[in-house]
């Protein structure tokens, strides 16, 4: 059996189970497969003075065997909001030592690198220490933010041209990568998977009164329901739903997901008079988004920059037709009017996609067939045939 040590600071644990979990799906599928043992060491940030939320993460430090995988929780020094470019060395400060001591006792074949910045620059340092191959995958903020600070692209670039092999979530999101300087002879695409078993169309005359019970709203058999899946932040335009939503009568907003917009977001829905129809859910149980999906009308989400989002692909499979920007690898996805609509990133332009799917709705099974090619095993099983490349270089 071949050994895989990945490195990543994106992976769910205890203070943020939702983090990173398509990397810890990814991971167990190549695991389940039987080829390939697999070790993470997940490092988590901690300031010198431990305070407010970091408290949590810092007793989210806790080793265990997860699913198949190995997981490891070191943790390194972090200085919040300005220590960016210090992150890659305080990584191979706390990780290097551990990686060493499992190396020595049980070697390993192959190194990775699950996230572009800091994770890669990180890794090609421990990699030069162990005498290992190593590869590093892009997954679109790690590139479309972190490629273009000139300290962190440069760090980035360097740690490509030593790597075997670079990974990357779409094609798309390739192009970017060589648009910052990193070869394209390098990288090999590796599409995101889905897990068939929990999103499929939950169909039935039951689900909307479930879900208003499930959330506390008042949600009528008849209402329009928008959903929109992502982290309230500024690049995920969630304003510019709002802000079509009072072109959009008799029609409903979830918002699934938290961030340092939502005050902001909560304040524009009072102004602009649409509260009563605005409803911010949090972060759901991985179990009831599938029926939030299932029960929305379309998934809207106009992101600024995207790699090839999972919340695109989880609402195909519920057979919710998506309207989204022409971001990251948008035309990967949407390739047949059955996926839904790609409009221009304004107010107006995603309004006319909004009415237009709802004029004219594609049928769900139609619209859940637009992702059958996205499967965490056959994930798992390409993962397994690239690491097996790199481990012979």
């Amino acid at each position: 059996m071949k050994r895989v040590l990945c490195i990543s600071t994106l992976y769910p644990n205890p203070a943020k189970p939702r983090l990173g979990t398509f990397v810890a799906r990814s991971l167990e599928a190549l695991a389940a497969m039987g080829d390939w043992d697999v070790t993470v060491i997940n490092p988590i940030g901690v300031p010198p003075i431990v305070f407010g939320p970091y408290r949590e993460a810092a007793a989210s430090a806790v080793d265990g065997e997860e699913h198949g995988v190995h997981v490891h929780r070191p943790t390194f020094t972090l200085i919040p909001k300005v220590g960016g470019r210090l992150n890659p060395g305080a990584i191979v400060r706390a990780v290097l030592p551990l990686a060493r001591r499992l190396h020595a006792h049980k070697p390993f074949d192959v190194l990775d690198a699950q996230f572009f910045y800091p994770d890669g620059p990180a890794l090609a340092k421990i990699a030069r220490e162990l005498g290992l191959p190593f590869s590093i995958k892009a997954r679109g903020a790690d590139i479309h933010h972190w490629g273009h600070q000139p300290y962190a692209g440069k760090m980035m670039r360097d740690a490509a041209a030593k790597a075997a092999g670079l990974l990357s979530v779409c094609e798309a999101l390739a192009e970017d990568m060589v648009e910052i300087g990193l070869p394209r002879e390098k990288i090999t695409i590796h599409y995101t998977g889905l897990d068939r078993d929990r999103f499929r169309p939950l169909q039935s005359p039951n689900l909307r009164p479930r879900l208003a019970q499930e959330l506390g709203i008042p949600l009528r058999h008849d209402d329009k329901l928008l959903v929109t899946v992502g982290a309230l932040i500024p690049r995920k335009g969630q304003e510019l739903v709002l802000r079509a939503l009072p072109q959009l009568p008799d029609t409903r907003l979830l918002l699934v997901g938290k961030g340092e917009d939502e005050a902001r977001l909560e304040a524009l829905a009072g102004e602009l008079g649409i509260a009563e129809r605005v409803h911010f859910l949090g972060l759901l149980d991985h179990d009831l988004l599938p029926l939030v999906l299932s029960a929305a009308d379309a998934m809207v989400l106009p992101s600024a920059s995207e790699g090839l989002a999972n919340a695109w692909v989880e609402a195909l499979a519920c057979g919710t037709p998506l309207v989204i920007t022409d971001a990251g690898g948008a035309r990967e996805v949407v390739t047949d009017r059955a996926a839904g609509l790609i409009v221009e990133r304004t107010a107006q332009a995603i309004t006319h996609g909004i009415e237009s799917l709802l004029n004219d709705s594609p049928a769900r099974a139609e619209t859940a067939a637009m992702a059958e090619r996205f499967d965490w095993k056959l994930n798992g099983a390409r993962l397994a045939r690239y690491y097996a490349r790199i481990a012979q270089r």
